[in-house]
């Protein structure tokens, strides 16, 4: 077997013993962030429905202190008062002021939590198939050639993201959350599938296992000849690159990257970096270049959020960095239909003009990229520009992955909009339906 590629002694000396932050410390961080006690009180109000947890690394190594609350890790991490409504804010900082009974303040959370629509496109109703006796938990077929799985044990994340669009795994309702630990199942009915040629593990994050719990959902997947790659959707090279590096079982886990590459699989990590003062430390380069020396892929990808990255400087700037890094870019989203959508919102129309502003000055090399793209209930929807056709100015777009894979790459057009932000704001034009629409 490879020996894994030792650490260099400069980046191992960043390790520190992972510490989580979760709720209960709110009130002592955002004052440290400036807040007033009202500002601290609405803070924790937005806690009880959107889930709020971070980490040493994230504090002291990412924020900039100095200009909290308005810094954009700050913001990443750190719940926003404005983000619910205002009504909604107020009676729940009115439960907290007068210390109501916590199933009062848990039932009134629930409550707006069912508002945010918790999980958008489809993905309970449409996504998750039946197989022998009923429905597998924890997993996910949307696209014919790839299957989503959530292991039950990677169903956190280091650091939780304020956008985050599966914020309704992390808040302790049952019938919200999505995981599985059933790996036979997995393994059989991917078998049963030869379509399928590609798994993602997601959730969550993988990278919260340790290697001996990824391994088990791991090793059973090489015996199928069919796969062809095997993804994991991580956050851990932004919050936690010590994960790689320092932590424990690192150089376990790079052992079990290895095994995947020798097995004939490619191995992808699809790596979240939502702005670029996240690539800055420098162990988090060394991360990289471990898990790239083992044959493994890293393609980067993210939102478009207002407030933390809805400027071409900071996308052009990441892509860039991530180029020289030896990552390989590859999404640019926008903001999901779900939770404090309205809050992170960015036009279709200003994310097409921050996209290609930034794609514009950019290398050959770094326009692996696509973007903008919605993962709406149809399908990936590519916004390839904002064109004048027959006189009339519309949107051209194309799925870049669709339910109906006759769909895939085919051009169609919505009538222009310039305040939509997403897929079902927008009218066909030239038509009287959308290509997907019976």
């Amino acid at each position: 077997m490879t020996l894994v590629n030792d650490a260099a002694p400069a980046a191992r000396s960043t390790g520190r013993k992972f510490r989580a932050f979760t709720a209960k410390h709110l009130d002592e961080l955002t004052a440290r962030a400036g807040l007033t006690p009202e500002q601290r009180l609405a803070t924790r109000a937005v806690a009880t429905v959107l889930p709020f947890r971070t980490n040493a690394y994230v504090i002291e190594e990412l924020i900039d202190w100095s200009a909290a609350p308005d810094d954009p890790i700050y913001r990443l991490v750190f719940p926003q008062e404005d983000m619910l409504p205002p009504e909604d804010v107020a009676h729940l900082s009115d439960l907290l002021r007068r210390e109501a009974p916590k199933a009062e303040i848990e039932a009134a959370a629930r409550a707006v939590r069912r508002k945010l629509n918790p999980h958008p496109a489809g993905q309970m109703e449409l996504n998750i198939p039946s197989f022998g006796d009923g429905k597998i938990p924890g997993m996910q077929h949307k696209y014919d050639e790839t299957v989503l799985y959530f292991p039950k044990q990677g169903q956190t994340c280091h650091a939780y993201c304020t956008y985050c669009f599966r914020w309704a795994q992390f808040v302790g309702e049952a019938d919200l959350k999505m995981a599985g630990d059933d790996v036979t199942a997995l393994r059989d009915y991917i078998a049963a599938h030869p379509e399928v040629t590609s798994v993602l593990f997601t959730g969550g994050d993988a990278m919260i296992m340790g290697e001996p719990v990824l391994r088990r959902y791991v090793e059973p997947l090489l015996e199928l000849e069919q796969l062809e790659s095997i993804r994991i959707g991580t956050k851990a090279l932004g919050y936690w690159p010590q994960k790689f590096v320092t932590d424990p079982d690192a150089d376990d886990m790079l052992r079990l990257f290895e095994q995947v590459v020798k097995s004939g699989k490619n191995l992808a990590f699809m790596a979240h970096f939502t702005h670029p003062r996240e690539l800055e430390p420098l162990v988090v380069a060394e991360a990289c270049r471990r898990i790239r020396d083992t044959g493994a892929v890293i393609r980067t990808q993210a939102p478009l959020i207002r407030t933390i990255n809805d400027d071409a400087v900071t996308w052009e700037t990441m892509w860039r960095t991530q180029t020289r890094m030896g990552l390989i870019p590859y999404y640019m989203f926008v903001e999901r239909d779900t939770g404090p959508q309205d809050y992170f919102a960015v036009p279709l129309a200003e994310a097409y003009t921050i996209f290609r502003d930034a794609y514009k000055n950019v290398s050959g090399l770094s326009r692996t990229v696509r973007g903008p793209s919605m993962s709406a209930t149809p399908g990936k929807v590519c916004v390839d520009g904002v064109v004048e056709v027959a006189g009339q100015k519309v949107f051209a777009l194309h799925f870049i992955q669709c339910r109906d894979a006759d769909l895939v790459g085919k051009p169609f057009f919505a009538q222009y909009d310039p305040n939509a932000v997403w897929l079902d704001e927008l009218k066909p034009a030239f038509a009287d339906r959308f290509p997907w629409e019976k």
